[in-house]
């Protein structure tokens, strides 16, 4: 099989990109230097996989050798997963052997444990770079904002509370004894919880408020304009909504359950976004002192 030829380029960070305008794949996700790597995609068949001799190679041991083909039919590019064990998807739908997924422009592509986004050919320059600055802001396993964007959300709800003397409030929730879900599951099954509880949540989650991913398992909501009271009621609203969805990994049905800790900003002029976490997150450990999936504000 003939490889494509790529021009590559160093840009800041020392990530090689291709300077080729064709459509192309973004490694998102897992983070490192491997992030917003970019792979050129042309008319030849590229195969992405552990072994050495895969055009797009991603060494990850829940990727198989020969994991899945990508390749041009038409005018669109194609999916297709070539009996691996973890499998192939293109957003949330599985490929299955012998039945290939076309690809839209932003479509996700998870291949095991690692995920890429799907640029079209087009202004492939303009959507690369507008990809680079989403991976400064959004968490790439979940979809949701990642640490660095809600502490500077954070940072400025909390001062324009203090100026204009409105409530201002702040949830800190984790997942019960995740570890015991990555020791059942693997760190896929881990993966998959962490970006299916975050859909779960994210679909009642106001306009307004932040949604964020602020470190492994451990998720904040700052809601706006929300007094003590109502942030306790809609954490239990999110605990509720938790503990009822029926979570699944290899066709089985596994519960999972949250604990949760709120803080509301003091209205005298003395708040700052570290008090605020160190609140919330004390009641977060008051919440699992008092045996988990409860809510303590």
């Amino acid at each position: 099989m003939e490889k494509p030829v790529n021009t590559i380029v160093h840009q800041p960070g020392n990530l090689p990109v291709s300077t080729r305008r064709e459509a192309c794949l973004v490694h998102i996700y897992p983070t490192g230097p491997r992030m917003g790597v970019r792979y050129a995609l042309g008319d030849q068949p590229l195969i992405v996989g552990r072994g050495e001799e895969c055009e797009i190679r991603v060494v990850d041991t829940s990727v198989s050798r020969n994991h899945a083909r990508i390749e041009k039919i038409g005018e669109d590019f194609y999916l297709l997963d070539m009996q691996s064990t973890n499998g192939s998807f293109v957003n949330d739908k599985q490929s299955l052997p012998g039945y290939p997924i076309s690809m839209r422009d932003g479509d996700y592509l998870r291949v095991g444990n690692c995920i890429f986004r799907y640029l079209a050919s087009g202004n492939v320059e303009a959507d690369y770079h507008e990809e680079i600055y989403r991976l400064t802001i959004i968490d790439a396993l979940t979809q949701i904002a990642n640490a660095r964007y809600f502490n500077e959300f954070l940072e400025r709800e909390v001062l324009r509370t203090v100026r204009h003397g409105r409530p201002l409030s702040l949830i800190l929730f984790d997942i019960d004894r995740f570890k015991l879900v990555n020791d059942q599951l693997g760190h896929l099954g881990g993966d998959f919880a962490l970006r299916e509880l975050a859909a779960c949540v994210k679909k009642v989650v106001r306009r307004e408020d932040l949604f964020a991913r602020y470190g492994g398992e451990e998720f904040a909501l700052v809601l706006i304009e929300t007094s003590l009271g109502e942030a306790i009621q809609a954490a239990e609203r999110y605990r509720q909504l938790v503990e009822a969805h029926p979570f699944r990994a290899d066709e089985k049905v596994y519960p999972l359950t949250i604990s949760a800790g709120i803080a509301e900003c003091p209205l005298d002029g003395t708040a700052t976004p570290r008090e605020l976490m160190r609140r919330a997150d004390e009641n977060l450990y008051a919440a699992k002192r008092a045996g988990r999936n409860r809510v303590v504000g």
